[in-house]
Protein backbone atom coordinates (compact mmCIF):
# COMPACT_ATOMS: atom_id res chain seq x y z
CA UNK A 1 0.00 0.00 0.00
CA UNK A 2 1.21 3.09 -1.05
CA UNK A 3 1.93 5.81 1.85
CA UNK A 4 -0.73 7.82 1.10
CA UNK A 5 -3.38 5.32 0.77
CA UNK A 6 -2.66 4.38 4.01
CA UNK A 7 -2.96 7.69 5.60
CA UNK A 8 -6.29 7.91 4.29
CA UNK A 9 -6.88 4.01 5.39
CA UNK A 10 -5.95 4.98 9.19
CA UNK A 11 -7.84 8.54 9.23
CA UNK A 12 -10.96 6.41 7.91
CA UNK A 13 -10.94 4.31 10.90
CA UNK A 14 -11.07 7.50 13.36
CA UNK A 15 -14.98 8.65 14.10
CA UNK A 16 -16.06 12.19 12.67
CA UNK A 17 -13.72 11.86 10.11
CA UNK A 18 -15.84 13.20 7.43
CA UNK A 19 -16.59 16.38 9.59
CA UNK A 20 -13.10 17.00 10.02
CA UNK A 21 -12.51 16.71 6.05
CA UNK A 22 -15.63 19.30 5.64
CA UNK A 23 -13.00 21.80 8.07
CA UNK A 24 -10.12 20.80 5.92
CA UNK A 25 -11.52 21.53 2.68
CA UNK A 26 -14.59 23.74 2.97
CA UNK A 27 -18.55 23.09 3.93
CA UNK A 28 -19.42 24.20 0.90
CA UNK A 29 -16.82 22.58 -1.37
CA UNK A 30 -16.99 26.37 -2.99
CA UNK A 31 -14.09 27.73 -4.04
CA UNK A 32 -13.09 31.27 -2.16
CA UNK A 33 -13.43 33.73 -4.60
CA UNK A 34 -16.84 32.85 -5.91
CA UNK A 35 -18.32 33.14 -2.70
CA UNK A 36 -19.12 36.65 -3.05
CA UNK A 37 -19.44 36.50 -6.43
CA UNK A 38 -22.02 34.11 -6.71
CA UNK A 39 -24.11 35.76 -3.76
CA UNK A 40 -23.95 38.83 -5.67
CA UNK A 41 -24.74 37.77 -9.11
CA UNK A 42 -27.76 35.92 -7.95
CA UNK A 43 -29.13 38.88 -6.05
CA UNK A 44 -29.07 40.71 -9.63
CA UNK A 45 -30.96 38.42 -11.41
CA UNK A 46 -33.22 37.67 -8.70
CA UNK A 47 -34.23 41.55 -8.72
CA UNK A 48 -35.21 41.02 -12.02
CA UNK A 49 -38.94 39.45 -13.47
CA UNK A 50 -37.67 35.96 -13.56
CA UNK A 51 -40.58 33.72 -14.47
CA UNK A 52 -40.54 35.21 -17.71
CA UNK A 53 -36.92 35.19 -18.82
CA UNK A 54 -36.03 32.87 -21.51
CA UNK A 55 -32.49 32.02 -20.29
CA UNK A 56 -29.33 30.67 -22.38
CA UNK A 57 -26.44 29.78 -20.15
CA UNK A 58 -23.47 29.21 -22.29
CA UNK A 59 -21.19 26.68 -20.85
CA UNK A 60 -22.64 25.79 -17.69
CA UNK A 61 -25.75 24.25 -16.05
CA UNK A 62 -25.15 26.31 -12.33
CA UNK A 63 -28.40 27.93 -13.04
CA UNK A 64 -30.70 25.41 -13.75
CA UNK A 65 -33.04 25.55 -10.65
CA UNK A 66 -31.96 28.44 -8.95
CA UNK A 67 -35.18 30.61 -10.37
CA UNK A 68 -38.27 29.51 -11.93
CA UNK A 69 -37.16 30.73 -15.33
CA UNK A 70 -39.93 31.21 -17.69
CA UNK A 71 -37.52 28.62 -19.90
CA UNK A 72 -33.69 27.26 -19.39
CA UNK A 73 -31.22 26.17 -21.90
CA UNK A 74 -27.58 25.10 -21.68
CA UNK A 75 -24.82 24.92 -24.43
CA UNK A 76 -21.59 24.13 -24.32
CA UNK A 77 -18.55 23.84 -26.98
CA UNK A 78 -17.91 22.13 -29.67
CA UNK A 79 -21.67 21.46 -29.69
CA UNK A 80 -22.33 25.62 -29.57
CA UNK A 81 -18.71 27.82 -29.80
CA UNK A 82 -20.54 31.11 -29.43
CA UNK A 83 -17.17 32.93 -31.55
CA UNK A 84 -18.78 31.76 -34.65
CA UNK A 85 -22.20 32.37 -34.81
CA UNK A 86 -25.26 33.28 -32.75
CA UNK A 87 -27.77 30.96 -32.37
CA UNK A 88 -31.20 30.95 -34.18
CA UNK A 89 -33.25 32.46 -31.05
CA UNK A 90 -34.46 35.28 -28.89
CA UNK A 91 -33.47 34.95 -24.96
CA UNK A 92 -33.97 37.44 -21.93
CA UNK A 93 -31.27 36.53 -20.61
CA UNK A 94 -27.83 34.39 -21.40
CA UNK A 95 -25.42 34.05 -19.02
CA UNK A 96 -21.31 33.17 -19.19
CA UNK A 97 -19.73 32.32 -15.91
CA UNK A 98 -16.17 32.06 -16.58
CA UNK A 99 -15.80 31.56 -20.09
CA UNK A 100 -15.02 34.42 -21.50
CA UNK A 101 -11.07 34.96 -20.48
CA UNK A 102 -10.86 30.98 -22.16
CA UNK A 103 -12.13 32.56 -25.52
CA UNK A 104 -10.09 33.29 -28.90
CA UNK A 105 -12.17 35.83 -29.70
CA UNK A 106 -14.07 37.09 -26.91
CA UNK A 107 -15.61 40.89 -28.93
CA UNK A 108 -17.06 38.39 -31.28
CA UNK A 109 -18.62 35.96 -28.71
CA UNK A 110 -20.05 39.13 -27.44
CA UNK A 111 -21.61 40.93 -30.89
CA UNK A 112 -23.03 37.35 -31.27
CA UNK A 113 -24.28 37.06 -27.96
CA UNK A 114 -25.97 40.45 -28.55
CA UNK A 115 -27.66 39.36 -31.24
CA UNK A 116 -29.67 36.67 -29.50
CA UNK A 117 -30.57 38.71 -27.00
CA UNK A 118 -34.32 40.16 -26.98
CA UNK A 119 -34.56 44.22 -27.04
CA UNK A 120 -33.88 44.86 -23.22
CA UNK A 121 -32.48 41.62 -22.39
CA UNK A 122 -29.48 41.06 -20.58
CA UNK A 123 -25.83 39.47 -20.62
CA UNK A 124 -24.43 38.32 -17.07
CA UNK A 125 -20.71 37.82 -17.82
CA UNK A 126 -18.29 36.48 -14.61
CA UNK A 127 -14.49 36.13 -15.53
CA UNK A 128 -11.59 36.12 -13.60
CA UNK A 129 -8.84 39.20 -13.08
CA UNK A 130 -5.74 38.17 -10.25
CA UNK A 131 -5.68 34.26 -11.10
CA UNK A 132 -2.71 32.31 -12.72
CA UNK A 133 -2.59 30.82 -16.23
CA UNK A 134 -5.35 28.18 -16.80
CA UNK A 135 -5.66 27.24 -20.09
CA UNK A 136 -8.85 25.14 -20.95
CA UNK A 137 -7.86 24.48 -23.49
CA UNK A 138 -6.79 28.58 -23.71
CA UNK A 139 -6.44 31.41 -21.48
CA UNK A 140 -6.81 34.45 -23.31
CA UNK A 141 -8.05 37.30 -21.57
CA UNK A 142 -8.74 39.59 -18.32
CA UNK A 143 -10.46 42.40 -17.69
CA UNK A 144 -10.95 44.85 -14.82
CA UNK A 145 -14.17 46.43 -14.23
CA UNK A 146 -13.21 49.70 -16.03
CA UNK A 147 -11.80 47.20 -19.20
CA UNK A 148 -15.30 45.31 -18.96
CA UNK A 149 -17.64 47.85 -19.13
CA UNK A 150 -15.94 49.51 -21.88
CA UNK A 151 -15.09 46.14 -23.50
CA UNK A 152 -19.32 45.21 -23.33
CA UNK A 153 -19.97 48.66 -24.64
CA UNK A 154 -17.52 48.11 -28.19
CA UNK A 155 -19.88 44.81 -28.13
CA UNK A 156 -23.00 46.82 -28.47
CA UNK A 157 -24.25 47.46 -24.78
CA UNK A 158 -24.48 51.03 -23.44
CA UNK A 159 -21.90 52.66 -20.69
CA UNK A 160 -25.38 53.49 -18.70
CA UNK A 161 -26.75 50.52 -19.38
CA UNK A 162 -23.63 48.09 -17.56
CA UNK A 163 -23.64 47.82 -13.97
CA UNK A 164 -20.04 45.90 -12.86
CA UNK A 165 -18.12 44.69 -9.68
CA UNK A 166 -15.84 42.92 -8.44
CA UNK A 167 -14.22 41.14 -5.60
CA UNK A 168 -10.86 40.29 -4.15
CA UNK A 169 -8.42 40.77 -1.46
CA UNK A 170 -4.57 39.86 -0.93
CA UNK A 171 -4.92 36.43 0.96
CA UNK A 172 -7.20 35.05 -1.45
CA UNK A 173 -5.25 36.00 -4.44
CA UNK A 174 -2.48 34.60 -2.53
CA UNK A 175 -3.78 31.03 -1.81
CA UNK A 176 -5.15 30.85 -5.49
CA UNK A 177 -1.47 30.96 -7.23
CA UNK A 178 -1.38 27.13 -6.60
CA UNK A 179 -5.19 25.39 -5.88
CA UNK A 180 -8.18 26.68 -6.12
CA UNK A 181 -8.81 27.20 -2.77
CA UNK A 182 -12.15 26.35 -1.03
CA UNK A 183 -13.44 28.34 1.30
CA UNK A 184 -13.22 27.95 4.83
CA UNK A 185 -15.63 30.02 7.20
CA UNK A 186 -14.24 31.50 10.18
CA UNK A 187 -10.99 31.00 8.19
CA UNK A 188 -11.08 32.69 4.96
CA UNK A 189 -12.13 36.68 4.88
CA UNK A 190 -14.83 37.97 2.60
CA UNK A 191 -13.30 41.51 3.00
CA UNK A 192 -13.12 43.56 -0.45
CA UNK A 193 -9.58 44.90 -1.41
CA UNK A 194 -10.10 47.10 -4.09
CA UNK A 195 -6.26 46.56 -4.99
CA UNK A 196 -6.61 43.07 -5.75
CA UNK A 197 -9.69 41.90 -7.76
CA UNK A 198 -9.81 37.94 -7.86
CA UNK A 199 -13.00 37.98 -10.15
CA UNK A 200 -15.06 40.97 -12.11
CA UNK A 201 -18.45 40.74 -13.26
CA UNK A 202 -20.90 42.70 -15.12
CA UNK A 203 -24.97 42.57 -16.21
CA UNK A 204 -25.00 44.39 -19.89
CA UNK A 205 -28.32 45.62 -21.11
CA UNK A 206 -29.35 45.72 -24.65
CA UNK A 207 -31.05 48.84 -25.10
CA UNK A 208 -34.29 48.35 -26.38
CA UNK A 209 -34.88 50.90 -29.99
CA UNK A 210 -36.32 54.30 -30.04
CA UNK A 211 -40.27 54.72 -30.57
CA UNK A 212 -40.17 56.89 -33.83
CA UNK A 213 -41.67 60.15 -32.83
Amino acid sequence: MRPLEAVRTLVKQFPGWKQARKLLVGVEETQWLRIVMDRETQRLVGALDVEKLRVLEISGTSWQGRFPFRSYRSVSYPEFDVCDAPLDEQFDLIIAEQVWEHLLRPYRAARNVHQMLSDGGKFLVTTPFLVRFHPQPYDCSRWSETGMKYFLEECGFPLDQTFTASWGNLPCVRANLHVWRRYLPGIHSLENDPLYPAVVWALATKSQPTPLQ
